[in-house]
């Protein structure tokens, strides 16, 4: 049984496709690249802000803050409302709350949105440990991220592990988990394809909010 439970948020929680992909091609195209379609935008769903603009489109270490700064410009007003929780997530939450399961949101997002995200839809309440990086770039690493979740936990690191698990939707949050010795559910209703999670050592993979309640809660 899992008593410990660490969510990732975009793709796993809620679809912020509209969101995080606008405020991208917004923030691109205020350094001339143009993007028409916002879905060959959604690679940016799951990575550190700083190395998807990297990795994808070449910002330059001297342009980095600045393109972050237009990128939150949107995002932080408008981009982060343009979200939606996936079906069934309340009652998952809920469910699990009930069950004394001990929860954290465990995201590379700067922790400032995420605590806004989680109040916007009323879910705040549901989680023990919200953790998130910081706006200056502080702990953007998954894997920092879920080292920060265990402390807080006062769970030992090096240690039994059996009982807490990784849940989310990109390699990122499997390769942490498998790296920090923690079990973990990937889910294939996010952002990343079966084949991606399966290569990155998924244990297990849930296709709908229901098949990962089943897995969590039996």
């Amino acid at each position: 049984m899992y008593k410990y439970v660490l969510f990732d948020l975009d793709g796993t929680i809620s679809d912020p496709k509209v969101g995080i992909c606008t405020s991208v091609q917004q923030a691109l195209k205020k350094f001339g690249i143009d993007v028409p379609d916002i879905n060959t935008l959604t690679p940016f769903i799951g990575p550190p802000l700083r190395d998807s603009f990297r990795d994808f489109y070449h910002i330059k270490p001297e342009d980095m803050e600045d393109v972050i700064a237009a990128y939150r410009a949107r995002f932080s007003t408008v981009g982060l409302f343009e979200n939606d929780l996936y079906d069934g997530i309340p009652e998952l939450l809920k469910s699990l709350k009930e069950n004394d399961r001990k929860l954290a949101l465990a995201s590379s997002k700067p922790r400032v949105f995420v605590e806004k995200i989680l109040d916007h839809f009323g879910i705040s309440q549901y989680f023990d440990v919200i953790m998130g990086s910081e706006l200056d770039g502080t702990r953007e690493n998954k894997s920092e991220i879920i080292a920060e979740c265990l402390r807080l936990f006062e769970l030992d690191p090096s240690g039994d592990l059996s009982e807490t698990v990784m849940v989310g939707d990109r390699k990122y949050d499997i390769e942490a988990a498998n790296a920090a010795g923690l079990p973990n559910i990937a889910v294939s209703y996010g952002y990343g394809s079966e084949e991606e999670l399966s290569k990155a050592g998924a244990m297990v993979i849930a296709g709908t909010v229901k098949e990962l309640e089943n897995i969590l809660l039996n």
